[in-house]
């Protein structure tokens, strides 16, 4: 696979820059979680709320701690499985593990980009 700079795909102006690179290194992201299965780490945190109250905070981007099964998640950084529109913060879609192109659109016409932290500044 390709070695991406983070300065070229991870910043809104990597973004402003080059949306395309941008979908592609998340699109191969999230190509790569599909085939991703949680490991004891997550499994273990998720028995654990069956006896306590559990709350998993996260940098990671990935869904393992949902796949494992647990519900009470706050990724620090974003998710790797949603998208939100390039103009409406408050436009935030689930997309599983879909590819984002350019012209795909949310329903206030603005491209959709990945659901990461490091690309939450509006980009115009």
């Amino acid at each position: 696979m390709e070695e991406y700079d983070v300065e070229e795909v991870a910043t809104p102006q990597a973004w402003k820059k080059n949306s395309e690179l941008v979908l592609r290194f998340y699109n191969e992201r999230r190509r790569q979680l599909a085939g991703c299965k949680p490991n004891e780490g997550h499994i273990g945190l998720a028995e654990l709320e069956k006896y306590f109250d559990v709350r998993i905070i996260t940098q990671n981007i990935d869904n393992l701690h949902e796949q494992a099964g647990s519900t009470k998640i706050l990724h620090l950084h974003g998710e790797l499985t949603k998208a939100r529109s390039t103009t409406d913060p408050s436009l935030l879609y689930n997309i599983g593990y879909k590819d984002i192109n350019p012209g795909d659109k949310c329903e206030k016409g603005s491209q959709l980009r990945p659901h990461i932290v490091g690309l939450v500044k509006q980009c115009q």
